[in-house]
């Protein structure tokens, strides 16, 4: 009897090549020019794109990760890389490849290595714990683009979210515990979570509700009252309504309120993403809370 051969892709977003203004330019080009993650009509976007934002930007988040390049590469990259091989190491007899949505390795390049290999199925990850049509919907779109020009395809198994799985719950909540041992038990623990427009959630996008499902399996994880807990969304782009609340906000009015000590985890994360590094601006100096950001 023929046993299938299987094969994992896993799924990342993408980054810039170098952290030169040319190269974020041409990642930010690809990654803002996709319809799930802005989808505003072309002939307002295009022009909007092109002429300001990209002319703008570029240099300034150049500059960013420049701030967070390693000797390797890419922070996301290089991690990406480690988890690929972390798990290649574990299933020496499955192939596994890395493949990004915007930039390389390509979601294309990392299916045609796996057909190379001769795999006939291949389970596909995306590195997003919370569903979102921004991110694992992108995914899924890209790979039916790659596979609309293949004679012959694999079997599929698409992995949309694991945002309540045990193991990931256990990992969340293992990364704040070593972190109460170093830094004690805060005051207040922040879950900040990656924003997406309101209207996109008002579309019916789940998003916000698997961020939920994370939070409260975690909370219940760490035997902690739900007081001592606060959710928050980050990194918002643009002039519309995204998701609340705020992240730099929250950290602000708890500063007003006196708050003394604060622990930031981002579960959404898991891998230290690049992109997010610089990205979200501290509050002015003042009354602002001691905290420390903890990334599994």
């Amino acid at each position: 009897m023929h046993q299938t051969k299987t094969g994992i892709l896993l799924a990342n977003l993408g980054t810039p090549d170098a952290p030169t203004p040319g190269a974020v330019k041409r990642y930010l080009r690809q990654f803002l020019s996709d319809k799930r993650v802005v989808d505003t009509s072309r002939l307002l976007w295009w022009p909007l794109l092109r002429g300001v934002i990209l002319p703008i930007r570029s240099p300034r988040v150049a500059k960013l990760y420049q701030s967070v390049w390693m000797e390797e590469g890419s922070p996301l990259m290089v991690y990406s890389r480690r988890q690929q091989q972390a798990l290649a190491a574990r299933l020496p007899d499955t192939p596994v490849a890395l493949g990004m949505s915007y930039g390389s390795p390509s979601l294309a390049s990392a299916v045609d290595d796996l057909l190379a290999q001769g795999v006939e199925h291949i389970v596909v990850l995306p590195l997003y714990p919370q569903y979102s049509c921004s991110t694992v919907a992108a995914v899924w779109d890209e790979l039916a683009r790659i596979l609309a020009k293949k004679r012959a395809i694999p079997g599929i198994s698409f992995i949309r979210d694991y945002a309540e799985h045990p193991d990931y719950i256990h990992a969340l909540a293992a990364s704040v515990r070593a972190s109460f041992a170093v830094h004690g038990e805060p005051d207040l623990l922040l879950l900040s979570y990656h924003g997406i427009p309101q209207r996109y959630a008002n579309q019916g996008d789940d998003y916000p509700q698997r961020c939920r499902d994370t939070t409260r399996e975690l909370v219940s994880a760490l035997g902690l009252p739900p007081e001592r807990v606060m959710m928050t969304f980050q990194s918002r782009f643009g002039r519309e309504p995204w998701l609340t609340p705020y992240t730099d906000e929250t950290l602000k009015m708890l500063g007003e309120k006196g708050t003394k000590h604060i622990q930031v985890l981002c579960p959404g994360v898991c891998r230290r993403l690049s992109r997010n590094a610089g990205r979200n601006r501290r509050p002015e100096p003042g009354n602002i809370p001691r905290s420390r950001r903890q990334a599994i």
